[in-house]
């Protein structure tokens, strides 16, 4: 899914940080607020997108 079409249907959105063989939990997310191309606001914080994943809670 893109960030489009996340933040117009208002789905959960949670934040990893991906690093070689190991994955964290950054933030449990929710709805996208804002994006850009360097940058997406979830809950009020913002989260470069080239340090983070994002993924879609379904």
């Amino acid at each position: 899914m893109d960030y489009l079409t996340a933040a117009l249907t208002q789905v959960r959105v949670s934040v990893w940080h991906v690093q070689d063989d190991r994955e964290s939990l950054m933030d449990y997310g929710g709805p996208i607020e804002e994006y850009s191309p360097l940058s997406i606001k979830i809950m009020g914080g913002r989260y470069f997108r080239n340090m983070y994943e994002f993924r879609v809670q379904k």
